[in-house]
């Protein structure tokens, strides 16, 4: 059962976690050419499927957890050190996600789409709003990153590395 639950948790990860950090990641650039490129279908359309596939895969990726927590009941590991500190880590990602990364994505692309009123074309968004989210992005992706080396090298468990 407990290497059923693993591979569960691990292709949940890499299947939903995944694609969230790499659209994530990709936002921002394309939101400065959509930005750039005025009314461009085509670059507008690059933000909106980076900003739904970062909303679709963020809720697929709670199953990620889930199978976590299942899987270290399993293995009694519960109470390990390097398993709460990857726990909290994924907390800290999920609410920088769904807190400031998504709500920066949509106001991002809510502000490419929205005419303005004096010129009757997209506005650019704010360089600053989207520096901003390559930040996010970049805390996201490393909170990840380090929930990923935690599970990984486990450091003090008894269960092997």
């Amino acid at each position: 059962m407990t290497k059923f639950l693993l591979a569960v948790h691990v292709l949940a990860a890499i299947i939903a976690i995944g694609p969230v950090t790499v659209a994530a990641s990709m936002f921002p650039a394309a939101a400065r050419r959509a930005a750039g490129a005025g009314d461009s279908p085509a670059a507008l359309s690059t933000v909106r499927v980076l900003h739904r596939i970062c909303r679709v895969y963020a809720e697929l990726g709670v199953v990620v957890p889930v199978f976590g927590f299942a899987t270290a009941s399993v293995m009694h590991v519960l109470g390990s050190v390097w398993l709460i500190v990857s726990i909290l880590l994924t907390a800290v990602a999920a609410l920088v996600l769904g807190l400031l990364v998504l709500p920066s994505q949509h106001a991002i692309l809510a502000g490419l789409t929205v005419p303005d009123p004096g010129t009757g074309s997209a506005p650019a968004a704010g360089r600053a709003v989207i520096a901003r989210l390559a930040m996010l992005t970049g805390v996201f992706n490393l909170l990840w990153a380090t929930v990923t080396v935690l599970m990984i090298v486990r450091p003090g468990s008894t269960t092997g590395a």
